[in-house]
C-alpha cells in the first residue's frame, strides 16, 4: 500500500481526531462542466459544425489549446489546501471524444499528475459525452460501465449516457462513481421536465442495483443534472436527501442543497443562480468513523479568476463564448468538489 498513498496532513483539531499516532489522507473529488470542449474537426452524424474554423465562432487551434490551458489550470488548483495533488477522481461533462480529454491531461499544468482517463462516446445529438479523470496514486478501477437513457416515446431521443466506474480508493475502500450529464431545459423547465425525471430514474437504477450487492455500498453521484437540488428530478425520483440525519440506508445525501438554499449556485441565468452541478454521497460515506472514507465537506470551486468583473455579465461566470463571441474564459460552470477523509495509524 506504500506504494501507492502519499499522506496529507490535516490539522488533526479539524476532524477532532485527537488519538496519537494517527494520520489523516484527505481525497478530492470534483466535477467540473467543461463548457463545448469540442476540438477544431467536424466529426460526421453530430451537430459540432460551429465548432470548426468555418464554423459560426470560428473555433480554431489557437482558441481550442488556449481553452484547454484555461480548463488545466482550473483543474491544477480545485481542492489542493486540502491535498496537494488536487482532484483524485474528476467527472467532466460536455467533452467531444477522448482527444480531447488527452490534450487536457497533457497540460503542463496537471500533466505530473499522471491522471488517466475513462471515457464512451454517448449518441449526443451534439456529440458530446461525459467522462472521469482519476490518478492512480489515490484510485484503481476494476470495472467501468456506460449506460443508455431511452425514452420510449421518443424513438430518435440522443442524449448523454452515464458513467459508471467502480475501483478502490488508496487504503483499500471500493467505492462507485456514477458521472451524468441529464438531459438540458431546452424547450423549458417544464416542457422538459419529464426527461430528467427519466434520467433520474435510470442513475436510482444504477445505484440500487450496487446497493442490492451490498446494502453499505459506497457510491457517489455526480454530474451537471440541469436540475436544483430541489427540483423532483432530484428530490422524489432519485431520493437524494439534504440532511444528514434523514438519509436512510439505500438513499444519499445532497450536500448540494445547503447551498442553494443559501442562494449560492454553479451558474448565473437571469440574474439568479442554479446549483446544477451536484455532488451526492451514500450514507455509508457518513458518520465519524474515519476508519473508512467518510464525507468531510463540500465546496463550490469559485476562484476570483472564474468570475466576471464587469459588463452585463458581471459576477457570472467566466465563460468561453457568450452566444457566438469569443471571451476567452472558463467555463460558464463553477467546478464541484466534495473531500474525504479517511484515518490511518
Amino acid at each position: 500500500m506504500k506504494r501507492f498513498i502519499t499522506l496529507f496532513f490535516i490539522a488533526i483539531s479539524i476532524f477532532s481526531l485527537n488519538a496519537q499516532n494517527k494520520k489523516t489522507v484527505a481525497v478530492v473529488v470534483g466535477f467540473y462542466n467543461l463548457e463545448n470542449l469540442f476540438d477544431t474537426i467536424n466529426q460526421p452524424g453530430v451537430r459540432d459544425g460551429e465548432f470548426t474554423p468555418q464554423g459560426s465562432k470560428h473555433w480554431n487551434s489557437k482558441k481550442y489549446w488556449h481553452k484547454e490551458k484555461h480548463m488545466a489550470k482550473v483543474i491544477s488548483e480545485m481542492g489542493t489546501k486540502y491535498n496537494p495533488d488536487g482532484p483524485a477522481i474528476l467527472g467532466v461533462s460536455e467533452v467531444e471524444n477522448r482527444s480531447v480529454l488527452e490534450d487536457l491531461i497533457s497540460q503542463p499544468s496537471i500533466k505530473d499528475r499522471n491522471y488517466h482517463i475513462i471515457h464512451y462516446d454517448s449518441p449526443d445529438h451534439r456529440g458530446i459525452d461525459v467522462a472521469m479523470l482519476y490518478n492512480p496514486k489515490y484510485f484503481k478501477p476494476y470495472k467501468t460501465s456506460s449506460h443508455r437513457l431511452y425514452i420510449e416515446q421518443l424513438k430518435d431521443f440522443r442524449t448523454r449516457d452515464q458513467l459508471l466506474v467502480d475501483g478502490v480508493l488508496v487504503g483499500g475502500d471500493t467505492i462507485h462513481i456514477i458521472v451524468n450529464h441529464w438531459p438540458s431545459r431546452y424547450g423549458g423547465e417544464k416542457r422538459s421536465r419529464w426527461l430528467r425525471n427519466a434520467a433520474a430514474d435510470l442513475s436510482k437504477k444504477i445505484a440500487d442495483s450496487i446497493f442490492a450487492e451490498n446494502p453499505d455500498a459506497r457510491i457517489i453521484m455526480m454530474g451537471d443534472l440541469n436540475d436544483d437540488p430541489v427540483n423532483e428530478s432530484v428530490l422524489k425520483h432519485f431520493g437524494a436527501k439534504g440532511k444528514i440525519k434523514k438519509v436512510k440506508q439505500g438513499e444519499f445525501f445532497n450536500p448540494m442543497y445547503s447551498f442553494y438554499k443559501k442562494g449560492l449556485g454553479s451558474l448565473a441565468y437571469r440574474d439568479s443562480w442554479n446549483m446544477f452541478d451536484q455532488i451526492m454521497v451514500s450514507k455509508a460515506l457518513l458518520g465519524n468513523d474515519y476508519s473508512h472514507y467518510k464525507f468531510f465537506k463540500a465546496e463550490i470551486f469559485r476562484k476570483p479568476y472564474l468570475v466576471n468583473k464587469e459588463g452585463r455579465f458581471k459576477g457570472y461566470p467566466y465563460r468561453t463564448f457568450v452566444g457566438n463571441t469569443w471571451q476567452g474564459g472558463y467555463s460558464d460552470h463553477l467546478p464541484v468538489f466534495i473531500v474525504l477523509v479517511k484515518e490511518f495509524k
